[in-house]
């Protein structure tokens, strides 16, 4: 399997687990989704804020764009943060798909406040990926504290397994 082929199948997982979760999500009440809990960030729709406006800076690195601007979470209701980070996952995933071999293991130098470096698009994917997952896994446990006990499975393997079900 190419590179491109791997990238491209981890950035449709990308698309297809943020779908799982807002899914999933979307059926739980205000006081489950804003309750305060311990973690990262103090609600579950911080932590989805979160990985949305981490998945635009690092599309605005891979796709060497401007970061645009959103509204702070606070400001946003669940439905915009839910369409937002859907929208972006799309993003990604239609970029991603649209590059080629050589693209992905095109250098991208970042400098910013808090570090320095200069590596292929692909491991700039599997950042924002992987920072999605770890958030997701962070969300699941906050969910456990306060009663929402159903989420669904959402591993790699389990989306590869399902996709070849289809």
């Amino acid at each position: 399997m190419s590179l491109k082929n791997i990238m491209s199948n981890y950035a449709d997982y990308n698309l297809w687990v943020n779908q799982q979760f807002v899914n999933w999500l979307s059926l739980k009440s205000d006081e489950m989704l804003y309750a305060e809990v311990p973690s990262s960030f103090s609600t579950i729709m911080k932590t989805l804020d979160h990985i949305w406006s981490t998945e635009e800076y690092w599309f605005s690195v891979i796709s060497e764009t401007s970061l645009l601007e959103k509204k702070p979470e606070s400001e946003l209701s669940k439905e915009e943060i839910f369409s937002g980070l859907l929208n972006s996952s799309k993003k990604l995933a239609d970029y991603i798909n649209s590059l080629s071999e050589e693209d992905l293991v095109k250098k991208v130098k970042i400098i910013n406040p808090w570090f320095e470096c200069e590596l292929p698009i692909s491991d700039y994917l599997l950042q924002v990926i992987n920072h999605g997952t770890y958030h997701r896994g962070q969300i699941v446990t906050m969910g456990r504290n306060i009663g929402i006990t159903d989420a669904s499975n959402t591993d790699y393997n389990f989306y590869n397994v399902v996709k070849t079900q289809q």
